[in-house]
């Protein structure tokens, strides 16, 4: 039987490398289809989206607003920040009210953190950074603020700055639900069957690694960039569990109620209906 190869993209954290363990090491029935994992941050998979380059790939719920004429979103996978999610951290204490007085570096403009952020604080003034460069920048005081996604919201305190708001917790406090992050997203032009085919795979795949907890572990502390073990387990708890097996009703309404404030505040267009693949 011939294989199909598929390119999913993913980006390089310990959270991604535990979810997508089982089909990067080939402990899960795959039925045909191969898949080559491309490693990206998510700024350039959100952009690559655009292009619809990779027939699966993660990508931010924010950017879905861009990339929905090519993409339906998968009902596994998702990152969703139940009552945590990213964090507005500065160099010197700052109150939430006195944000708007300062530079805040962000991860990207069609992250998820991003549109959070403007959401919360629609005259926000912001710099783009790649992720990983923010938490050091604060901290050595080149920007007064940045926003921190990954594992970031648990280390900065070992970094000696100031939290100043969680995204995720404000947002559970305002809607009562999830703040949906990433999810993972498949190519429309895939044939129905593969496209459902793609979404039991990867939900196999999160399984597994949830029922092989510390083999998968294990394997997403090569991800971790420098994190201990401890930091690891916390981070992949955070973002790789119930939601992501299966987001429910509750988790397809956060996408939509997420995306429809951002439209309503002129941040992204309208998108309609949002599109889910079970």
């Amino acid at each position: 039987m011939n294989e199909r190869t598929l390119h999913l993209a993913h980006s390089p954290d310990a959270d991604d490398a535990f979810m997508f363990y089982a089909l990067a090491k080939e402990r899960i029935e795959t039925a045909g289809l191969r898949f080559e994992h491309v490693l990206r941050d998510i700024q350039t998979l959100n952009e690559w989206a655009r292009e619809g380059r990779m027939e699966v790939t993660a990508i931010s719920v924010h950017a879905y607003a861009y990339v929905r004429d090519r993409y339906s979103i998968l009902t596994s996978g998702a990152s969703m920040g139940d009552g945590y999610g990213p964090l507005v951290v500065s160099a010197e204490p700052l109150s939430p009210d006195q944000l708007q007085e300062v530079t805040i570096a962000v991860p990207g403009l069609l992250t998820s953190a991003y549109l959070a952020l403007k959401l919360y604080l629609p005259e926000a003034r912001t710099a783009v950074m790649h992720f990983d460069a923010i938490l050091p920048a604060v901290q050595q005081k080149r920007v007064p603020a940045g926003l921190l996604i990954h594992e970031g919201q648990l280390t900065h305190r070992e970094a000696g700055v100031h939290s100043v708001v969680d995204l995720g917790r404000w947002w559970k406090d305002e809607t009562g639900l999830p703040l949906p992050l990433g999810v993972n997203a498949v190519r429309r032009d895939l044939p129905e069957a593969v496209q459902r085919q793609i979404a039991r795979i990867l939900r196999e795949s999160i399984q597994y690694s949830l029922q092989h907890r510390q083999e998968a572990l294990r394997y997403a502390l090569e991800f971790g960039r420098g994190i201990g073990q401890e930091v690891a387990e916390r981070f992949v708890g955070m973002y790789v569990n119930e939601w992501t097996v299966e987001m429910g009703e509750a988790g397809k309404e956060a996408i939509r109620l997420f995306l429809r404030r951002g439209a309503e505040a002129g941040i992204v267009p309208p998108v309609g209906e949002v599109d889910f693949i079970e």
